[in-house]
């Protein structure tokens, strides 16, 4: 019973006129199994709404009993079928239903009960909800239109003409139409494979994961390349002195000897500044040890190495893609640089796979859609033109960020950097070093529930049957 509150540092003691009680209870955040997890948009077209809230004291603030009762006719709604859930906020009922709205393109037509400081006014601790029939006791709120309109009696507003006043508040300091030619690449027959075969075959074929300075993603690598089968090992580049980085070359050297892949995973190596996206992984893999041991490993072995996100970045700096070796690039070379719209991103994106001309996308066909998180601040690839004929000819553009109907698009709705030609992810000539922008080791089932689509790229799956004895 007693309210739990939880902080940075900024929370640990007294702030302004707070108090922090002398005993953290908990953060506000548990467990549930995922088959009783609700999203919050609107699923279906003549469900109603309605909203479950507390009593209030004086204060304003809820009555706790009567709370505790408005939290477990909630927990009974949903486990009994309500379609969606949210909690209003500073906007109230309005901007809840709007936001609930636009996901999916529905409209919503207000209840005449409705008041203007039931919709409008700030409405903390209450619950707005999907369901097929009105339970009892519960205010309706109205009733979800498939025509994208929200009305309110004689009064009505264009759904797309909120959006856009919702979306584009802030079009003036981040610009997001930004246009530019946008071309869709072609295909590779999935029977026609130009990647050989593996110098030796394994059950279960070993990666190692390189950790740097500002890595974060080595553990849903590390699981992913797991549940597909193969032997993770995140080794951590250490760098207090030049004695740790020296030592640490020598035991990535080493190991390389008996590994199968190399895969650099996502993070902020150097924290991106400025223009620090993967800098010191180049610098790493251009030691003389490494650079040695990656060609041995790609061209004898005939191993295959991954990066995404940051890592992508690496390897594009490397060279690795798109020529499959490490060189010393120049203003020729492709490159990846901030997004246009000169913020982070992160959100849900869907790419087509435009090739799956390497052993990392066996598993997949062209023209494929697979849905995938982004998190990056430099995912922009640009190319000269002749580069860009070079990696479209040679079917080394691998994915593509598209749209609602699966075309390339440039709309920043679809295409979270700008990247030219859309492009999401690339090969080397022989498709055995991959490099991509979405973060594919971030997906496990019962995730994104709430953006629907298909997730399982199957890559790490892929990869470890690249290496299985036949």
């Amino acid at each position: 019973g007693v309210g739990a509150i939880g902080g940075k540092d900024s929370m640990s003691g007294s702030f302004e006129d707070l108090d922090v009680p002398p005993t953290l209870v908990s953060f506000a955040v548990t467990t549930e199994d995922i088959d009783n997890i609700v999203s919050p948009e609107f699923k279906k077209s003549g469900d109603y709404v309605v909203r479950i809230a507390p009593k209030r004291v004086a204060s304003g603030l809820p009555e706790p009993e009567s709370l505790k009762a408005c939290f477990a006719a909630v927990t009974a709604l949903l486990r009994g079928g309500a379609r969606a859930c949210y909690t209003p906020g500073m906007g109230g009922v309005a901007e809840a239903v709007f936001k609930m709205a636009a996901g999916n393109g529905f409209g919503f037509e207000f209840d005449p009960s409705m008041t203007d400081e039931d919709l409008f006014g700030e409405d903390y601790c209450s619950f707005l909800l999907e369901v097929g029939e009105v339970p009892a006791g519960a205010q309706v709120v109205g009733r979800i239109t498939s025509e994208p309109r929200f009305v309110r009696g004689a009064d009505s507003a264009d759904a797309a003409k909120l959006t856009a006043a919702y979306e584009g508040k802030l079009e003036s300091v981040y610009p997001c139409n930004i246009e530019q030619e946008v071309r869709q690449t072609g295909s590779v027959d999935s029977r026609a494979k130009e990647w050989g075969k593996p110098a030796a075959r394994f059950m279960t074929p070993k990666v190692l994961i390189p950790v740097f300075p500002g890595t974060n993603c080595e553990y849903d690598t590390a699981k992913a390349m797991y549940d597909a089968g193969a032997d993770p090992e995140i080794v951590v580049i250490r760098n207090l002195s030049a004695d740790d980085v020296s030592r640490s070359v020598d035991e990535f050297a080493s190991k390389l000897r008996t590994a199968q892949m190399v895969f650099i995973p996502g993070g902020f190596s150097g924290g991106d500044e400025p223009d620090g996206s993967g800098k010191f992984i180049t610098a790493f893999f251009r030691n003389a040890a490494v650079k040695e041991g990656v060609t041995e490993l790609l061209d004898e072995r005939l191993g295959l190495m991954c990066g995404i996100c940051n890592g992508f970045q690496a390897l594009i700096k490397l060279g690795l893609v798109p020529f499959g070796k490490i060189i010393d690039t120049d203003a020729s070379c492709p490159t990846l640089t901030f997004n246009t719209i000169a913020r982070h991103q992160s959100k849900i994106v869907r790419t087509r796979i435009a090739s799956n001309k390497s052993p990392w996308l066996a598993f997949t066909q062209p023209g494929e859609i697979y849905s995938v998180p982004i998190s990056h601040g430099e995912g922009r690839l640009v190319a000269g033109e002749e580069m860009l004929e070079y990696l479209a000819e040679n079917k080394l553009i691998a994915t593509q960020y598209v749209d609602l109907e699966g075309k390339p698009s440039s709309d920043i709705q679809y295409n979270p950097n700008g990247s030219t030609f859309a492009i999401e992810g690339i090969t080397s000539p022989d498709g055995r070093v991959f490099g991509k922008m979405g973060h594919a080791e971030r997906w496990d089932e019962g995730l994104y529930r709430n953006v629907p689509g298909s997730y399982d790229l199957r890559m790490f799956e892929a990869a470890a049957a690249y290496f299985r004895k036949e």
